[in-house]
C-alpha cells in the first residue's frame, strides 16, 4: 500500500495535503432542515452542508415525505418517514467531530421529540446518523456530555435517535442553501441556551444569562423571548418594539429561561414568543410573528381591557350615551389607544356635541383607519385605531369648523394622559 501511495505522489496525483485534509461527513437531523443548514454552515471548519432526507422506508423527495406525514397524522401510515436532515462535511484538520456535534447539540432543543419550532412530526425528529462505529461513539458519548448539562439546567431528557446511516437523498434544489436564497423565510430553531460544556473550538458565545427580575415588573411584564439569526424576531422589532407606546413594560432577551423565581408555563418552542408574567407568573403567551400585528394586539387587548372595553373594541359595540369614560374630560392632554398607547386626539380637538359621547373634530395625524359601515341599515364611517385595529366608533359630517367633522368616540376605549 505505501508503494501504491509513493507512485501517486510521485505521479502528481496524490498530495499529502489532500490526505491531510481529507472532508468527513455525518448526517443531522434537527427539525426543519432550512435553519439547519444555516447554523451547521456558519461553524469554521465546516466545508459543506446540504439538505436532505434520511433513514426512511420511502422515496427520498419532499412530496413523499409530506404524504406519509399526512397519513400518520391520520392514523393510515404504516411506513417509516424520512427525517430532514443536513449532511454536513467538514475538514478534521480544523473542526473536531465533537466540535461539530457540540454545535448540533445547541442550536435546537433534542427533547422534544418529533417536533423543532412551529414544525411538528417525525420526519422533524432529532436525529444523528453515522457513518462508522467511532462517530456512533463520539454521538453517544456527546449525548451524555450534553444531558447531563441539560440536566444541571432543569431542562428534559434527550429524546435524539442515534444511529448508522441506512438511507439518504439529497433535497430538491430549491431546499438548498435556503435561507440564503430567502433571507426572511422560517427557521423555527431557538435551541435551549444550554451550552455545550468544554466547546471551546467552537469558540460559541458565553451563555447568556436570564433576565434579572429586579428590573423587571413584577405587576405585569411583557418578556419577549427570542433567537439570534431570527428573521421573525427582527421583524417584530422594527415593526412593534421600535414604536412601542404602550404602558404595559418590555423587554428582550435571547435567554429560553423566565428570570429567577419567574415561571413558564410550558418549554419555549419557537421565537419570537412574547410572554405576558403577572406576579412572575406566566398569564398568556403569543408565539411566532410574521407581520401579524391586529392579532398580537388582540391578543395583548384580551389581557388589558375589561370585558365592556372588549365588546367594543372587537365586537364594534357601543357604550350607552352618557355611560362612557372621559365625557367630561377638559384638562389639556392626549387621548390614546388603550392597547398601543398610541395618540389618537388632542384635548384641544375635543367639543361637547350633546350626544353623550366624547366628539372631536380633528384625529392626530395617521391615528385612524376610516372604514365603510352598513350595520342596522345605516351607511357610517367607522374609525379605527391605526395602530391596534380596534373599534372607536364613527365620524359624522356634522362637526364644527375648522373640519366639520364629529369623531363620535366611546369614551371607554380612550385612555387619557395628561401633558
Amino acid at each position: 500500500m505505501i508503494r501504491y501511495l509513493r507512485l501517486f505522489l510521485t505521479l502528481g496525483l496524490l498530495s499529502l495535503n489532500t490526505l491531510a485534509t481529507a472532508a468527513d461527513s455525518i448526517v443531522l437531523g434537527m427539525g426543519c432542515f432550512w435553519g439547519a443548514e444555516k447554523r451547521m454552515g456558519e461553524l469554521p471548519g465546516v466545508v459543506d452542508v446540504e439538505s436532505g432526507y434520511a433513514n426512511g422506508d420511502i422515496a427520498g423527495d419532499y412530496q413523499a415525505v409530506l404524504a406519509l406525514e399526512a397519513a400518520i397524522k391520520r392514523g393510515q401510515g404504516n411506513k417509516r418517514n424520512h427525517a430532514e436532515v443536513v449532511k454536513v462535511s467538514f475538514d478534521p484538520a480544523k473542526v473536531s467531530l465533537e466540535t461539530v456535534l457540540a454545535r448540533f447539540w445547541e442550536s435546537h432543543d433534542p427533547t422534544q421529540g418529533n417536533r423543532q419550532g412551529n414544525d411538528i412530526g417525525t420526519n422533524y425528529r432529532s436525529a444523528i446518523y453515522t457513518h462508522n462505529e467511532s462517530q456512533q461513539v463520539a454521538a453517544l458519548k456527546t449525548r451524555d456530555i450534553y444531558q447531563a448539562a441539560l440536566k444541571q439546567a432543569g431542562r428534559g431528557t434527550i429524546t435524539t435517535e442515534i444511529a448508522p446511516l441506512k438511507k439518504y437523498f439529497k433535497a430538491e434544489e430549491y431546499h438548498q442553501k435556503y435561507l440564503k436564497k430567502n433571507p426572511e423565510g422560517y427557521c423555527g430553531l431557538g435551541g435551549t441556551g444550554v451550552k455545550y460544556p468544554g466547546a471551546t473550538p467552537a469558540k460559541a458565545a458565553a451563555p447568556v444569562k436570564p433576565l434579572d427580575p429586579k428590573a423587571l415588573n413584577l405587576k405585569r411584564q411583557l418578556i419577549v423571548f427570542e433567537a439570534e439569526d431570527c428573521p421573525y424576531c427582527k421583524k417584530f422589532k422594527a415593526e412593534v418594539l421600535d414604536k412601542w407606546k404602550s404602558a404595559v413594560p418590555i423587554t428582550r432577551t435571547f435567554s429560553p429561561q423566565p428570570p429567577a423565581g419567574w415561571t413558564l408555563e410550558k418549554a419555549l418552542f419557537a421565537t419570537p414568543t412574547i410572554v405576558l408574567f403577572e406576579n412572575g407568573k406566566e398569564v398568556s403567551r403569543f408565539t411566532g410573528y410574521n407581520g401579524e400585528q391586529p392579532r398580537f394586539w388582540k391578543w395583548l387587548g384580551f389581557h388589558l381591557l375589561t370585558p365592556a372595553q372588549q365588546k367594543i373594541a372587537f365586537e364594534q359595540g357601543t357604550e350607552r350615551p352618557g355611560t362612557g369614560s372621559h365625557l367630561d374630560e377638559k384638562r389639556p392632554g392626549v387621548f390614546v389607544d388603550p392597547i398601543t398607547g398610541a395618540p389618537l386626539f388632542r384635548s384641544d380637538a375635543k367639543f361637547d356635541s350633546g350626544t353623550g359621547w366624547p366628539s372631536f373634530f380633528n384625529p392626530v395625524a395617521g391615528a385612524l383607519s376610516l372604514h365603510e359601515d352598513n350595520a342596522l341599515g345605516m351607511r357610517r364611517v367607522e374609525v379605527r385605531s391605526a395602530s391596534s385595529g380596534i373599534h372607536l366608533g364613527h365620524v359624522f359630517d356634522d362637526g364644527p369648523p375648522p373640519t366639520g367633522k364629529r369623531y363620535c368616540i366611546n369614551g371607554n376605549v380612550l385612555k387619557f394622559v395628561p401633558d
